[in-house]
């Protein structure tokens, strides 16, 4: 991403850990409204300036991560995190046409901006943006 807006890197990419292991939503399942089944969260993109998890990456389908679909899922998007389950308010139909993630797009602004428009959120760079409670990492 450019120089006004940092960088969004993997955690696994990173030296750092999270504050909280409770609240690490990683290996967690996702799911619907509906309690079906979208993937696991096997990853999360933070910030390089502030820290801040901005997206869960989801992996769904695929053997032993092979073969896998992964998307994105703002943070904004979380409508619930359970012991076990991170729920978001996309049903399992909606979500068949989720933009796939392409890390190939990382550095490009248009891309996170193309995906908060699909989830209905403002991108977290954008004017009067406020961060969810989520905890930080």
């Amino acid at each position: 991403m450019t120089d006004d807006i940092g960088r969004l890197v993997r955690l696994t990419d990173t030296d750092r850990t999270v504050t909280d292991p409770e609240a690490d939503v990683r290996g967690r399942r996702v799911v619907d409204p509906f309690d079906q089944d979208l993937g696991r969260v096997d990853d999360l993109l933070v910030d390089d300036r502030e820290g801040r998890v901005r997206f869960l990456r989801v992996s769904e389908g695929g053997v032993l991560g092979i073969g896998a679909r992964h998307y994105l899922v703002p943070v904004d998007a979380v409508v619930a995190l359970e012991a076990d389950r991170v729920r978001i308010g996309r049903n399992r139909d909606e979500m068949a046409s989720v933009p796939p993630y392409d890390p190939d797009l990382g550095d490009d602004p248009g891309y996170y901006a193309g995906l908060y428009g699909w989830w209905g959120h403002p991108p977290f760079w954008g004017p009067g943006y406020t961060y969810p409670g989520y905890p930080y990492y």
